[in-house]
């Protein structure tokens, strides 16, 4: 083992390991420690999360406890690993594995919540195939900002404890500075995982696997007739109402393999992701995406068909009989569209100031969405800025059409039992004033390389709340400037 195991100090850090997934077959896993850094230094450690894990802060900021998120110290109860799955890269299959990251174990929470703390960038591993194991500060960072941004949006997503400069450097196309950045999650549980055991046709294993999350993520459908099939459904529900409130605040994934699909229902792995700034459906920001695959108006039909793979890897668990078992999966696929359209519509109507569904709402919205790519307009202040009460002044400058759809919108509110000003309340409610502008992102970032750390102090704080008015976070709302030049992500491995 390469880590240093930590002492016992005076003032508690407050770890408190309970570790499921290590107890699990060695198949899913390899028992190994994170690599130490040559010279750790904290960059941002995320206090409140820390609180709410019930970790002492202060410990996590000075040197042993940066040690720890670093990954030249274990904490006590670490039983640290890597894990195995495989997945469906841009529809291939490949076998694969945690390449740069380590499982600490599972965080047992005052409330009796249970997270897995992961370093990412903490060295090579048995799946890093040819990978340094490492991460570079910037991706690191961008993490950090749109995670908790996610978070901040009620999105569930995977949250950023830390990160922190390993005062080394990482090469890609040039030397950068790296970094590790300590993840927390409900689980890291995949639909990769499950594909790698099905791929192997450890029957007894899958079974023990699909067990294992259900008592961890379902335990209200352990005693169900058919839990295989409910575990199914479970995660079809909690993955489709994922991808529409992604939808609805204009989130680009840019990358769904099926290694980076929780079934816990939670945003993952976030690498070339990027927000809507005009509304385009088409719109791809993944320098690896050439096809346009994961395009945001993809992402519903890519969310089907990663969920598709994940019913084919639980064929054995679902019948005796294949052409029974492949039908019952067939039928539990079939709510996706409804489920979806359901959700999406739902949201789309909060956006609107409607309080509930009634005909002719679907098209009120897809006209809204039309006019808004016709001309370009900005996905999220079109949006944040509707008013129930219309200010001639302020509206003399809309084109025809977005008035006449603004009457047929005002009649719609009209029609509801409640207030104007209620239905403003309900807009604010879910159209954020502030979201992470690719932009704004990328700024922070050039920053931190240079030494300043204020950019990104106060691009966190402004998008702590986004739903508020902050006027002094009033730069935070603004659109990039027309370039030529689109913009485009990479993926940082």
């Amino acid at each position: 083992m390469t880590g240093i195991r930590s002492k016992h100090h005076q003032q508690d850090p407050g770890w408190n390991f309970d570790n499921s997934y290590a107890r699990l077959p060695d198949f899913f896993f390899t028992r190994i420690d994170p690599v130490p850094v040559q010279q750790p230094k904290l960059v941002i450690l995320n206090r409140p999360l820390a609180a709410g894990l019930g970790l002492n802060p202060q410990t996590l900021e000075n040197k042993e406890g940066t040690a720890v998120l670093a990954g030249n110290r274990l904490p006590p109860g670490a039983q640290p690993l890597a894990q195995a799955y495989a997945g469906h890269q841009f529809g291939f299959f490949t076998i694969l594995g945690d390449g740069r990251a380590i499982l600490l174990g599972e965080q047992v929470t005052p409330a009796g919540e249970r997270f897995d703390i992961q370093l990412k960038g903490s060295g090579r591993t048995p799946y890093s195939r040819g990978g340094d194991g490492r991460a570079a500060l910037g991706p690191m960072l961008r993490e950090y900002i749109i995670s908790e941004a996610m978070a901040a949006l009620n999105i569930p997503t995977s949250r950023s404890l830390a990160v922190v400069a390993s005062g080394e450097p990482v090469f890609r196309e040039t030397p950068l500075p790296g970094a590790v950045l300590t993840r927390v999650t409900a689980s890291h549980l995949r639909v990769g995982t499950f594909e790698c055991v099905a791929f192997h046709n450890r029957i007894e294993d899958l079974r023990g696997l699909a067990d294992y999350a259900i008592g961890r993520h379902f335990t209200k459908i352990d005693g169900s007739r058919n839990r295989y099939l409910e575990f199914l459904r479970h995660v079809l529900k909690r993955q489709t109402a994922l991808i529409a409130r992604w939808q609805l605040v204009g989130f680009v994934h840019g990358v769904m393999n099926t290694d980076n699909m929780s079934i816990a229902g939670e945003t993952i792995d976030y690498g070339p992701c990027a927000f809507l700034n005009e509304y385009d459906p088409a719109a791809v920001f993944s320098s690896i995406d050439t096809s346009g695959r994961y395009a945001y108006d993809q992402q519903p039909a890519i969310g089907l068909w990663n969920l598709t793979r994940f019913a084919e890897s639980l064929l054995p668990l679902f019948h005796d009989e294949p052409e029974t078992a492949v039908q019952s999966a067939r039928d539990v696929l079939s709510e996706y569209s409804a489920i979806y359209q359901t959700e999406f519509q739902a949201g789309l109507n909060k956006k609107l100031g409607l309080f509930a569904g009634r005909a002719g709402d679907e098209d009120l919205g897809r006209k809204l969405l039309e006019w808004m790519h016709r001309q370009h307009a900005d996905f999220t202040l079109t949006f944040r800025t509707l008013d129930p009460e219309p200010d001639l002044e302020l509206e003399s400058n809309d084109t025809g059409e977005f008035r006449a759809w603004k009457r047929k919108w005002r009649s719609r509110l009209a029609r509801q039992p409640q207030s104007l000003e209620e239905a403003r309340l309900l807009i604010q409610a879910h159209n954020p004033a502030r979201i992470p502008r690719n932009h704004q992102v990328e700024a922070v970032l050039a920053a931190v390389q240079d030494g300043d750390l204020d950019p990104l102090h106060k691009i966190l704080a402004a998008l702590a709340h986004p739903y508020q008015e902050q006027p002094e976070y009033a730069a935070f709302r603004l659109p990039p400037s027309p370039s030529p030049i689109p913009y485009r992500t990479f993926c940082g491995t």
